[in-house]
């Protein structure tokens, strides 16, 4: 019995060697990696070590190079650089602003473009349908500079397009870069034109997945439209819609910038609907140039993100167990 115990361990430690050994297919999804792994550690990795920033008083030592400015010649200054921050007089009104943008539009990213997916495939016409993804997709590619002259071109109090037909018909002109009041919705229609093509096709490519007995049995089984979408299609975009949402729950504290600061053409008169946590930082980095006030800002929306997408993740995991991202 022991000789046979020991040849059993023995014939086990073979078998883990055989399964340990580097196999020709193991090098080619190692190369086949490699690049991916290579741009994380390059633009993922290595610019954490800027995180140093937010903890010093950073200061160039002429003469000298930057890693001796930074390590040496700067001092430790704590959280000193969070303070600025927190003493703004217009901190209320900059969170505000962020959570509530990003609230409404991680609402509209998740019920719109699902909403849209599920009603592109149920076209007929394929022809028609890939016309309708390629339109709702294509402001997706457009750079918030070329969207911003596209709004300037409908609201300039000038030549814009909306104020020459309100002339037309015998209407006062807007002010529109001075007035405030319809700018929160003109960025929620315009944040949302922009981005949702992408959610869409994410959306579409998972319901084309879909294994198509299952509608098939719905129809022999005398199932509606509706009750299809909600029986079938609903329930499998359920793991996809979660994770959306996570991720976007871990951006909640970040804004798009070019949305709020070039689409608004930085319009002081709206500052009080455009102010975010991204667009202070940049006015008080090219205002005041120190780099420690960004970096400590960047730090905390990183933080307050982490927690809220861990928060979100463990939240969706105890409704849906199979729905988590992590």
């Amino acid at each position: 019995m022991g000789r046979q115990g020991n040849s059993g361990s023995k014939n086990g430690l073979a078998v883990k060697k055989k399964r340990r050994r580097f196999t020709l297919d193991d090098l080619e999804l190692t190369l086949l990696s490699f690049p991916t792994v290579v741009w994380f550690i390059a633009f993922c990795y290595v610019p954490l070590f800027g995180i140093i920033f937010a903890f010093k008083n950073y200061k160039v030592k002429a003469g000298k190079g930057f890693l001796y400015s930074l390590f040496v010649h700067s001092k430790w200054v704590g959280f000193k650089n969070f303070e600025f921050l927190f003493r703004s007089p217009d901190l209320a009104n900059i969170f505000r602003n962020t959570l509530a943008y990003n609230i409404v539009f991680i609402c509209i990213g998740i019920t719109l473009p699902v909403a849209l997916a599920i009603m592109i495939t149920q076209l007929h016409s394929r022809k028609l349908a890939k016309a309708c993804q390629t339109a709702v997709f294509l402001p997706h590619f457009l750079s918030w500079i070329v969207v911003s002259y596209f709004v300037f071109a409908f609201l300039s109090t000038d030549k814009g397009l909306v104020n020459s037909l309100l002339r037309r018909f015998g209407m006062e002109p807007v002010l529109w870069y001075q007035d405030k009041r319809p700018w929160p919705a003109l960025l929620v229609f315009i944040n949302t034109w922009k981005t949702f093509g992408y959610s869409m096709v994410v959306y579409m490519a998972t319901i084309t997945g879909i294994d198509q007995s299952l509608y098939e049995s719905a129809v022999i089984d005398g199932a509606t439209k509706w009750q299809q979408t909600k029986g079938i299609t609903l329930p499998m975009l359920r793991p996809i819609i979660s994770i959306m949402f996570i991720m976007n729950v871990g951006h909640i504290f970040s804004t798009d910038f070019g949305l709020f600061f070039q689409v608004t053409r930085d319009s002081n008169s709206l500052i009080d609907v455009t102010q975010t946590l991204d667009v202070y930082v940049y006015k008080a980095l090219m205002q005041n140039n120190n780099y420690n006030y960004s970096s400590a800002v960047s730090l905390l929306q990183s933080g307050l993100g982490c927690i809220f997408l861990i928060a979100a993740n463990f939240i969706v995991k105890r409704i849906d167990p199979e729905s988590g991202l992590f």
